[in-house]
């Protein structure tokens, strides 16, 4: 990396520092509201030894640097000061929360005989530290419930940090989630998943190096954990606003918040606590309608529609409000009015993108043009510190319009290496390229610098001035970012342009362990997508599937490269298979053959030989993980 930031940059950043109130330091005592112990000395590690989550380099970057440095934006700097602090701390009394041992936080709430977690952090030893710094300083009780508030990894990856997997499936302990939980969480982390992680890699700068000129946060949190993560499915779901649950003497009151941040979520009313989890629907950054590592394009109108009807259902009783990122807030008035501007910023974003649609704008052109109004983007809690208002005009056109712009030209466009290849052609060669370039680098212009660069790098992957320059204009875009996320995406695309991919121990989803705890549709669909139709070309299986274990009878077919699947079995099928899931499982995870598992009497076949086999030989292998991003 360069280290430096040029004098542009430099004034950019400054800017930020006249144009935002600095002088409001609300926020820092707030965070710090109900500190029982901080740690900032953590360090978590695995059971090989492995570091999964750290906090002290963070403390010792802003402990060395009290004011932003050059290489960092002023506000992005001060809002992940405020996401340094790691401990655990009491929201009212009654209710805690660890917060700084992931990128989310971990909520305790006292019941008759023990605690109800609320969320369980991204995986099971941070999860595991979290529970640990809270029974020392709390007392050690039963966990009695745990409570997922949504379907995304860093909230439920540590459940079995919290509780035991077998506890949950005995009903021992309840595992409560929102309706469509399951099927939200696999789609993500199952079918998509290594598209998705990967991704990830550029959101949460996974490969980058804490520093200044490096990783200082996500916006959200300091970074993701890289421990285990453990799948582990409710064996209770809340399926409707207004429903009501009493766990262990306390009250709680649900409100469906789908389709919004998470595709499957929900806020939380503790009435006997006059306190109120919004889940991540609330937070003290403006949020993605769109992350970068990929998802379904979210509704900031049905977001902004839940806000509103949690400040209609439960406003007026409510004095402490938490979040499962950041820091609470108190006071019902206060609390009402943070609530109005989040669901004012959504709504602004939803609204004004669909007026300018209709004028014929696109995506581009409204992300250009479209600010914020003063009322809200100079609140703290709106600024783009996660989620960019450019890219989040951007989703929300997709979500109405999709990806095409109604431009004919876009609409086949030739392929990235095709078309950097006549771009540079046209342009007079790499080197009248990169000669005109550096002017305009020198200018400041980094943005063209990035976009033009990356035709001839397309073109001419092995053009290290062209990679380096690049590289260099993606730098000064990151040291310019108010976004976390846009911050760690330029850094990480400038470092693999300079370094290569650079291979490294980052999670890369749940794994054999939570593939064994799939339901079976979803196992057998999880299969269906990995089908390469050079290998079933010609191929027809039908087969049946009878689970002895869990005692389930699922059909099971091949037919023009399309796998099927139906829990009825096939009175003509070509084969039945007798097996257990646990079995089936080690075959789907490729621990063992379809044919070694029937030699070894663990499956029994009847009917045409080798249908099992066939199913499994017309799967690719997993993808490579490390598929390249900036360079072809």
């Amino acid at each position: 990396m360069c280290k430096y930031a040029t004098d542009i940059t430099r004034k950019i950043n400054a800017e930020f520092l006249r144009k935002l109130p600095f002088g409001d330091t609300r926020d820092f005592e707030d965070v710090r509201r109900g500190l029982i112990a901080e740690t900032p000395d953590l360090a978590i590690r695995n059971e090989s030894g492995q570091s999964v989550w750290e906090m002290q380099p963070y403390y010792e970057m802003y402990a060395a640097n009290a004011e932003a440095p050059e290489t960092v934006n002023p506000s992005f700097w001060r809002g992940e000061r405020l996401n340094t602090i790691a401990g655990l701390f009491e929201v009212t009394d009654g209710i805690w929360q660890v917060r700084g041992y992931d990128a989310a936080n971990l909520t305790l709430v006292r019941s008759n005989s023990g605690y109800i977690v609320i969320d369980t952090l991204g995986s099971v030893e941070t999860a595991r530290a979290a529970m640990d710094l809270a029974y020392r300083h709390l007392g050690r009780k039963p966990v009695v419930a745990v409570l997922l508030t949504h379907s995304h990894v860093d909230h439920y990856g540590g459940v079995e940090g919290v509780v035991s997997a077998a506890d949950v499936k005995s009903g021992a302990v309840p595992l409560i989630a929102p309706d469509k939980y399951t099927e939200a969480t696999v789609r993500e982390n199952v079918f998509v998943g290594p598209a998705m992680h990967r991704r990830a890699a550029y959101q949460f700068g996974m490969l980058l190096p804490r520093g200044p000129e490096g990783r200082v946060g996500i916006g959200l949190g300091k970074e993701i954990s890289c421990g285990r993560i453990s799948m582990v499915f409710p064996n209770k779901v809340i399926r409707e606003t207004g429903e009501r649950l009493t766990i262990d003497g306390v009250d709680f009151v649900f409100q469906m918040t789908p389709d919004a941040e998470a595709p499957a979520e929900m806020c939380i009313h503790l009435p006997q606590f006059k306190a109120l989890c919004m889940a991540e629907l609330i937070n003290s950054t403006l949020h993605n309608i769109l992350p970068f590592r990929g998802a379904l394009a979210r509704s900031a109108k049905l977001w902004a529609r839940h806000i509103q009807e949690a400040l209609q259902l439960f406003g007026d009783q409510t004095e402490a409000l938490f979040i499962t990122h950041h820091w609470p807030r108190w006071g019902r008035d206060r609390i009402a009015a943070f609530l109005r501007k989040q669901r004012d910023l959504y709504k602004f974003i939803n609204d004004q993108t669909v007026r300018r649609m209709n004028r014929g704008q696109t995506m581009i052109e409204i992300a250009e043009e479209l600010e914020l109004p003063e009322g809200l983007g100079r609140e703290w809690s709106n600024r783009g510190y996660y989620g960019h208002l450019n890219h989040n005009i951007k989703a929300t056109y997709q979500r109405y319009l999709g990806w095409f712009d109604a431009n004919p030209a876009h609409l086949n466009a030739l392929p990235p290496e095709e078309a950097g290849r006549r771009y540079v052609e046209f342009m007079g060669g790499p080197q009248e390229v990169l000669r005109k370039a550096r002017e305009c680098f020198d200018k400041g212009e980094y943005r063209w610098v990035a976009q033009v660069l990356n035709h001839v790098v397309f073109a001419f992957p092995e053009n290290r001035e062209a990679r380096e320059l690049e590289a260099e204009a993606l730098e000064q875009m990151a040291y310019q970012s108010e976004c976390g996320t846009w911050r760690n995406c330029f850094l990480t695309g400038a470092l693999e342009l300079r370094s290569g991919i650079r291979k490294s121990a980052i999670p890369q989803g749940a794994g054999a362990a939570g593939m064994a705890n799939l339901p079976t549709e979803l196992l057998l669909d999880s299969l269906a997508v990995r089908v390469d139709p050079a290998k079933a070309e010609g191929a027809a299986v039908r087969l049946n599937l009878h689970f002895t274990d869990t005692r389930e009878d699922w059909q099971w077919t091949l037919e023009d490269a399309v796998m099927n699947c139906w829990d009825r079995p096939l009175r003509d099928a070509d084969a039945d298979y007798t097996l257990s899931r646990a079995v089936f499982n080690r075959i789907a995870c490729g621990s063992i053959t379809a044919g070694e598992a029937i030699a070894s009497g663990e499956v029994r076949e009847q009917g045409g030989k080798g249908a099992l086999a066939r199913m499994f030989n017309v799967l690719e292998d997993q993808p490579d993980f490390w598929f390249n991003i900036v360079t072809p």
